[in-house]
C-alpha cells in the first residue's frame, strides 16, 4: 500500500517530468556512439559476476524496499531505496546509476554498502525493467540510451524529484559507473544548479563547454591509464576546460588500471584502484553532502 506522502508525490510527477527548471539535454552525437562501440569492445570478454565492491559487507545493517520513484509513458519506475537502520534524522540523498549490465543483484548490493556510509540511496532503473546477462544484450540496452537519450533523462529528473520531495533528502548526490558514470555527467547537466556532488566512475566526459559552464556541483572524477573506453586525452581536455571555468573538479588517474575496474559487476576488478577509489569517494560524499548546514 502506498503511503499519503508517495501518492501525492506520485500525483505530481508528469509536471516535473517536463518542468524547465531542469538543464538542457544533451543530443545524440557520432562521438556517443563512438563511446557505444569501444564500450562493447572493452567488455567483449566480461561477464557481469559480483566484484568486491557489491559483496564487501556495509559497514552497518540497511534496509533496502523496491519503490516506485515515478511514472513515464504510463509505466512505473521501479528502483531500489536503501538506508542505514535506526538513523531517525533527514540523511542526504544519492542518486545510483548501474553500470551498461543494468540495475542488477550487484549494483543494489553496491547501493547498500553506499547507503551504511549515511545516505538514503536511490538506485535507478535506466533500463526499464531489463539485466543484461551477455555482452549483445548489454550493448543493445546501451545502446539504445544512446539513440533515444529522452526517456532516461525523464527518468533522472523524476529520480531527482523522488529524493527531493518524497524523501525530503537535504543534498543530493549522484554516482555511477561505466555507463552510469557517463549518465552522472548527464544528471549533473540535468540538475546544474541542484545537485551538490557528483562521482564519476570512468564515464564519457564529453560535453560542451558552455553546458559544463551551467555546472555548480563539486565533481570526483575516477579514470584509468589505460581505459580505452575513456581515453586520457578525454579526461584531459574535461579537467582543462572545467578548469578554466573556474569549476570544482578533483580528478584521479589510475595509472595502469583499464576500464571498470572498480565496477560492481565483472571481470575486470583491480583491488587496488578500487579500493582507493572508494575511500575517496566516500571522503567527497562525507565533506560535500554531510558536512555544513542543509542546502535545501
Amino acid at each position: 500500500m502506498k503511503t499519503a506522502t508517495t501518492l501525492a508525490f506520485l500525483a505530481v510527477m508528469v509536471v516535473v517530468a517536463v518542468s524547465k527548471s531542469a538543464g538542457a539535454a544533451t543530443p545524440v552525437s557520432a562521438a556517443a556512439r563512438g563511446d557505444d562501440a569501444r564500450m562493447a569492445a572493452a567488455h567483449a570478454e566480461d561477464s557481469p559476476v559480483p566484484t568486491p565492491a557489491a559483496t564487501t559487507s556495509p559497514v552497518r545493517e540497511t534496509t533496502l524496499e523496491r519503490v516506485e520513484y515515478g511514472r513515464l509513458d504510463g509505466r512505473p519506475l521501479l528502483g531500489y531505496l536503501s538506508r542505514p537502520v535506526g538513523v531517525a534524522q533527514p540523511l542526504p540523498g544519492l542518486i545510483v546509476i548501474h553500470e551498461w549490465w543494468g540495475l542488477n543483484d550487484n549494483v543494489r548490493d553496491e547501493a547498500r554498502r553506499l547507503a551504511a556510509e549515511g545516505y538514503v540511496t536511490l538506485a535507478v532503473d535506466l533500463y526499464d525493467g531489463a539485466v543484461a546477462t551477455r555482452v549483445p544484450e548489454a550493448m543493445a540496452l546501451s545502446r539504445q540510451l544512446t539513440e533515444k537519450p529522452a526517456p532516461a533523462e525523464d527518468n533522472l529528473r523524476q529520480a531527482y524529484a523522488y529524493l527531493d520531495q518524497a524523501v525530503r533528502a537535504p543534498r543530493i548526490g549522484v554516482i555511477g559507473w561505466c555507463l552510469g558514470g557517463r549518465w552522472t555527467l548527464r544528471a549533473a547537466l540535468l540538475h546544474p544548479e541542484q545537485v551538490d556532488a557528483a562521482v564519476i566512475y570512468y564515464g564519457s566526459v564529453r560535453a560542451a563547454e558552455q553546458e559544463l559552464a551551467a555546472l555548480r556541483m563539486p565533481i570526483l572524477g575516477l579514470f584509468g591509464s589505460k581505459d580505452p573506453v575513456v581515453p586520457l586525452a578525454m579526461v584531459t581536455e574535461f579537467q582543462e576546460t572545467m578548469r578554466r571555468l573556474g569549476r570544482d573538479l578533483d580528478i584521479k588517474i589510475y595509472e595502469g588500471a583499464g576500464h571498470a575496474f572498480a565496477n560492481p559487476s565483472g571481470t575486470t576488478y583491480e583491488a587496488e584502484a578500487a579500493e582507493d577509489a572508494w575511500a575517496r569517494t566516500t571522503d567527497f560524499l562525507r565533506r560535500h553532502l554531510q558536512a555544513g548546514p542543509d542546502a535545501r
